[in-house]
């Protein structure tokens, strides 16, 4: 065995380019076989017309794209993607303090504190949003405590709207905001937050020069990870939004699923991402530029 891989080491050194070849392949074949192949089925699929029972015809159109350029489509593009960075303001605003206390918490109450932020991923995405339903309905715990100390005289409507889509993907979401923000406050040099304090540097200006601007990355990565799955998303715009507040999740869902049209679903699809990519693209030269 010994023999074999020094064998097998003089062999890669005498050709390197196998040796790299050999490290990236499995990466490679995975990119491959789940990444590459599915996204040029659907960039096919986006092409092609849909059959008349729901399959797929094969002769090459744009109409899809043409389609989608529908002002119903527009509207629902825009509603998802103001949404989608209503959503990511808000997990930025609420989570920046929340990882900033658990980073400056004592050693007692750390792990403690980040427990409680992963807590929520124990339970299903799904029946959470059930129980966000229970909250928001007309006879839900929210409207009863109303009623109750009258503040309102009926039940508000709480359900069924872009501010129940907002809350639940807000309460979503949030972890996967406060979690890089954690990680990059973790990481902030205290020193330089004295320093400060010693030259005259009140809290709020520390924040502005010193905290911030060092724990940018955490803000871009947690930005990224909220933004993208909130302009997608379809459980909850689905269970709390009702058919008035579709988003671009629920309307490839319901091209793949009910509707059975593969080839408009595979052309909203790649315009997503193509909008999202940009998106992001965009938030980075930002960010970098401020950095």
């Amino acid at each position: 065995m010994k023999r074999f891989r020094h064998q097998l080491l003089v062999f890669f050194n005498h050709h390197p380019s196998l040796s790299l070849l050999s490290l990236l392949g499995p990466s490679l074949f995975w990119l491959g076989v789940f990444f590459l192949v599915p996204l040029l089925i659907i960039f096919l699929y986006s092409f092609l017309q849909k059959g008349p029972y729901g399959g797929i015809l094969y002769q090459f159109t744009l109409e899809n794209y043409r389609r989608f350029l529908d002002p119903l489509y527009l509207t629902i593009l825009i509603r998802s993607f103001k949404l989608a960075l209503m959503t990511t303001g808000i997990c930025l605003v609420t989570g920046y303090p929340i990882a900033y206390r658990i980073a400056f918490a004592g050693k007692k109450w750390k792990n403690t504190l980040l427990v409680l932020i992963i807590l929520p991923f124990w339970t299903s995405f799904l029946i959470r949003t059930y129980a966000w339903m229970l909250l928001l309905r007309d006879t839900g715990l929210i409207n009863q405590l109303l009623l109750k100390f009258h503040i309102v005289r009926e039940p508000l409507k709480l359900l069924y709207t872009e501010g129940a889509v907002l809350v639940g993907m807000v309460y979503g979401f949030l972890p996967f905001m406060v979690l890089p923000l954690y990680a990059s406050i973790e990481k902030l040099d205290k020193t330089l937050l004295e320093a400060a304090e010693d030259l005259g540097a009140t809290p709020f200006w520390r924040f502005l020069k010193v905290t911030l601007p060092l724990t940018l990355p955490g803000v871009i990565a947690g930005s990224i990870l909220v933004f993208i799955p909130s302009v997608a998303a379809f459980v909850t715009p689905d269970l709390l939004g009702g058919a008035k507040t579709m988003m671009m999740g629920s309307l490839i869902q319901n091209q793949f699923g009910p509707a059975r049209d593969w080839p408009f679903g595979s052309a909203i699809s790649l315009v997503l991402m193509i909008l999202v990519l940009i998106s992001v693209f965009i938030y980075l030269r930002v960010t970098k530029e401020y950095e």
